[in-house]
């Protein structure tokens, strides 16, 4: 089997751009082969928001959870999964089946939930100083437009945080002339 985020983490410490790396993964389906492939990697901290092979972290979500108490659970998952972890890196699996339409998922998050979801990693990163690098995953919805608008969202949330970072926190001060 190939693991793109198990692959991931562990060329990035190989190259020596990242001695510690959290992996929160907010796909709904088969978080099982990342936490088997990593389970004896100390460095390494894996985070699910769903049910399978036991991570790091693992939060069970109910059938039919909204947005309201998946966020919740999401904000104590990930900063005890930043915490523990002290990371370098963090690798972010932004699933689209927790969304509503979703054929196979069995969650009831709309997009805006979805995207308040993205911000919150990104937040969360970002409080802690850990840069992001995020993978789409999932997507199973009867209509193609869906998975397409969230991911497409989750895009453009991680552009405007980035551009955000890369704004000064001051402006100099003005010169006198």
């Amino acid at each position: 089997m190939f693991n793109d985020s198990a692959i991931a983490a562990l060329s990035m410490q190989a190259e020596g751009c990242a001695r510690r790396v959290a992996i929160l993964d907010c796909d709904l389906h088969q978080g099982n082969g990342t936490a088997s492939i990593l389970a004896d990697e100390p460095t390494i901290c894996t985070f699910s928001i769903h049910r399978k092979e036991a991570s790091d972290l693992d939060i069970e979500m109910p059938d039919g959870v909204g947005d309201a108490d998946y966020l919740d659970a999401l904000e104590q998952g990930i900063c005890h999964a930043l915490a523990a972890a002290q990371p370098d890196l963090a690798i972010y699996l932004a699933g689209a089946d927790p969304y509503v339409g979703d054929r196979l998922g069995r969650l009831s998050l709309t997009k805006e939930g979805l995207q308040a979801r993205d911000c919150k990693v990104f937040e969360l990163c970002r409080a802690a100083s850990v840069p992001v690098a995020v993978a789409m995953a999932g997507g199973y919805s009867n209509d193609i437009a869906d998975p397409v608008d969230i991911h497409f969202c989750t895009v453009e949330t991680a552009a405007s945080f980035w551009r955000a970072a890369q704004r000064p926190t001051s402006l100099p001060a003005a010169r006198q002339i």
